[in-house]
């Protein structure tokens, strides 16, 4: 694989756009988002599995059902979500795409992010629909920071690779940085694809690939309402189309899990008030399962979090994590070290301390990419999970989100 650049406009027959059109006070930001493939698509998506959904969720999944998409269109500043009339406005938001660029609205994923509760007004959507349509383009940029709410940077990524003999492009962009912590995706994901694929198999893919990546993602132990990851692929590479499991089916796998994986440390780095970014990786675990569950464990919690901040060494902090995840492990194995471009520190060995310098643990914690190395020394399986430290700055944005 080879990344490239364009997000989701880099394989063939994409165009998106991004606006202003009124949602959000601060007319700097973009607020409505749109995406669309020249031809449909074979359509995979997963949501969160909060009971309490948006109504763009629901309407999503009646629009996908029978496994095609065309297009996007995502708002920010308003989740859309316990409203009376949501699934109503959501459809709505559907028709404007197909009265503005032709395609039946019965073909368009909707989403919607920001306040939950608040009403979501049609008229700038409507208002902003003629300019956001005539700038479709290469301009996953746009929409990238269109979809954004307390994000501080777009998050997007496109590789090129080979399937079936031809070169095809993944691409995506996302938003989310709080009210992170998945059973099932937990933001907003819009993955494209020129690859050839069965609806029934992108699924598959899809779904295989969230339980390692999204789902190994905790900022703050909320789950949302609104989350979604969405991938659209329109065969415009013209490889042989991918209808069941194989090499073609493993290589367009390699490529998502990537794409994924990329933006897993984008979303944890950008954690809402956030300095650095937390990997946790598992290894000498007896399962896959048991590797997981110590990974999410430890990135979940909150003094170490708290503790990464202030770049303290608190190992004990880690092993304590460890012992609560429910996990079964033999405490007695157990190896932690941190790491970072600074350098590698040992900590634990066997289930207990062992000296180090503080002097050194200050040097290597201060750095804004943390690995926390975990060895449970009792089989091969391992795990990875991604989240972020806990600062003052997460009080202070969450304290007055909505007003």
């Amino acid at each position: 694989m080879t990344e490239v650049k364009g997000g989701v406009c880099a394989p063939q027959g994409f165009k998106a756009n991004g606006v202003h059109c009124g949602i959000r006070k601060n007319k700097q930001k973009r607020d409505l988002a749109l995406i669309t493939s020249d031809v449909r698509c074979a359509a995979a998506c997963v949501y969160t599995q909060n009971l309490v959904k948006g109504a763009p969720i629901l309407v999503t999944k009646r629009h996908v059902a029978d496994g095609y998409a065309q297009a996007v269109i995502c708002n920010s500043g308003n989740a859309n979500t316990c409203n009376a009339d949501g699934e109503s406005v959501a459809e709505q938001m559907c028709a404007l795409v197909e009265k503005q660029v032709g395609i039946p609205a019965a073909d368009v994923v909707v989403a919607s992010t920001g306040v939950i509760g608040r009403p979501l007004d049609l008229a700038p959507i409507a208002a902003g629909m003629q300019e956001l349509a005539d700038g479709l383009g290469a301009h996953s940029t746009e929409a990238a920071q269109a979809i954004m709410t307390t994000d501080t940077v777009e998050k997007q990524i496109a590789y090129s690779f080979s399937l079936g003999g031809k070169t095809c492009t993944i691409g995506a962009i996302a938003k989310g940085v709080g009210m992170i912590d998945p059973n099932m995706a937990t933001m907003l994901v819009f993955v494209t694809t020129d690859a050839a694929l069965t609806s029934v198999m992108l699924q598959k893919a899809l779904s295989a690939e969230v339980r390692d990546t999204f789902n190994m993602i905790s900022v703050d132990g909320d789950t949302s309402t609104n989350d979604m990851v969405c991938v659209l692929a329109n065969g415009a590479a013209g490889n042989a189309p991918v209808s069941e499991a194989g090499k073609d089916f493993n290589a367009f796998r390699r490529a998502l899990h990537a794409v994924m994986v990329h933006l897993c440390r984008r979303i944890a780095k950008d954690g809402e008030g956030a300095t650095k970014l937390l990997e946790c990786k598992v290894c000498g675990a007896k399962s896959k399962k048991v590797a997981k569950t110590v990974a999410k464990t430890v990135i979940r919690s909150s003094l170490l979090k708290a503790a990464m901040f202030g770049a303290d060494a608190n190992w004990g902090r880690v092993l304590c994590a460890v012992g609560y995840s429910g996990a079964d492990i033999d405490v007695r194995k157990v190896d932690v070290s941190f790491r970072s471009r600074a350098g590698r520190l040992d900590v634990c060995k066997n289930g207990s301390g062992i000296p180090f310098s503080e002097e050194e643990a200050k040097r290597i914690l201060s750095e804004d990419e943390i690995e926390i190395l975990i060895g449970l020394n009792s089989g091969g399986a391992k795990a990875t999970a991604w989240g972020c430290d806990l600062t003052y700055e997460y009080v202070r944005i969450n304290g007055d989100y909505r007003t």
